[in-house]
């Protein structure tokens, strides 16, 4: 479903465009099922390990259309930016979902029907088919992804945060702002009281008759939890020397770091990190290393230089890939919330201590919406016409 190289994701985008208006904002909710032809772009993959950009996205995008034609399409890569940047300021959101996790783990029976609705033996019409096809297939349309979550905590009365897990463990797309967040948003805990019902009307009529399950909750109590820590500004990062001889890292995070450098940056060498650790499943892990193997591939040619791959992200085989190159810095893309990020963090003081600095270097795209995203997404998106003219996207 998803060939893990950049030109297939570009090809996949040109061949959305022309859709990416009235097509897409009348055929995105609806669901055809696996297989079937749809208005979304299933460009998820390639934008979540960014080996394309929301920025060059969006651009294709209103190079061939207004604004206003695509608003629905450009409002929804902003989605991912706006739950990255939300999550940025408030990391606390992060670790407590994951302490959440582990604590319904130890403390929630299996018995008690989690196996049934990761295995699809719930006897829900729809619910079940979406499991299989998760587990199948690592993808779930966009309003399955609701519905499923929808089910999962106000039908079955499962804990939130083990089905958020579920989809981190099955996703081909898996990301820690956008699971997370959205989980949380159907829950009511995202926006305070605010939750998502899943009903049979709606199911039926946005998957064209294929499911219209019956006994779905016919209320949304919304979840409570103590009050999230308020927004933090987005952290400065120290400057990074183009010409300083440097070994650009790159991660699952950012699988196009050649675009995120100034083009005089003093690339000596690149070492494509494609750590298991690091993701939470088959389908993220399968997809992520044959997009590094891509990766590694385009990058010889771009800086003209080795592009060596790893399979850990430690510090020693960091300090061996910059000593073999010459390079006295490591530059790589900068990591948002989540396991790259950790990763970094606990790297970045060793390496300091062997005189190798670890500068990361944020997208243009990141710093200028991110910022936005102390609340909720209509104040976010009343940005986005001012912001897409300042960073010069076609159009303005």
């Amino acid at each position: 479903m998803f060939p893990p190289t950049r030109a297939a994701g570009l090809e996949r985008l040109a061949s959305f465009v022309p859709h990416a208006a009235g097509d897409y904002a009348q055929g995105r909710n609806t669901d055809p099922g696996p297989g079937n032809p749809g208005a979304v772009s299933r460009l998820s993959p390639y934008l979540r390990y960014r080996m394309l950009t929301e920025h060059e996205t969006v651009d294709a995008v209103l190079a061939r259309h207004s604004l206003q034609s695509a608003e629905k399409y450009v409002q929804e890569v902003l989605w991912r930016t706006y739950w990255k940047g939300w999550l940025e300021m408030r990391p606390q959101v992060w670790t407590r979902f994951l302490a959440e996790r582990d604590r319904q783990r130890d403390g929630f029976s299996y018995t008690r029907g989690i196996e049934d609705a990761e295995a699809g033996r719930t006897g829900i019409e729809g619910f079940d088919d979406w499991a299989h096809e998760l587990v199948e297939t690592g993808y779930l349309h966009n309003h399955a992804r609701m519905w499923f979550a929808s089910i999962w905590i106000f039908t079955l009365k499962l804990p939130w945060a083990l089905g958020a897990d579920f989809f981190l463990r099955t996703l081909v797309d898996a990301d820690a702002a956008s699971n997370t967040l959205s989980w949380r948003w159907v829950a009511g805990l995202q926006t305070a009281g605010k939750t998502y019902l899943a009903t049979t009307d709606n199911i039926a009529r946005y998957t064209s008759g294929r499911f219209a399950p019956k006994g779905l909750a016919q209320h949304a109590e919304a979840l409570i939890e103590a009050p999230v820590e308020s927004a933090r500004p987005v952290a400065d990062l120290p400057r990074f020397d183009p010409g300083t001889p440097s070994l650009l890292l790159v991660t699952p995070d950012d699988l196009h770091a050649e675009s995120a450098l100034a083009n005089d940056a003093d690339l000596r060498g690149a070492l494509v990190v494609a750590d298991h650790s690091l993701l939470w499943g088959d389908a993220a892990r399968g997809f992520v290393s044959g997009a590094s193997a891509d990766a590694t591939t385009r990058l010889s040619a771009h800086c003209g230089c080795a592009a060596d791959t790893a399979s850990t992200l430690d510090a020693a085989t960091l300090i061996d890939a910059a000593q073999k190159a010459g390079a006295r810095q490591i530059v790589t893309p900068y990591a948002p919330v989540g396991p790259v990020a950790e990763a970094l963090a606990r790297l970045m003081p060793v390496l300091a201590a062997e005189g190798i600095p670890l500068v990361q270097v944020r997208r243009e795209w990141d710093d200028s919406f991110w910022p936005h995203a102390k609340k909720g997404f209509f104040p976010f998106k009343q940005q986005m016409p001012r912001l897409l003219a300042e960073i010069g996207t076609p159009g303005w």
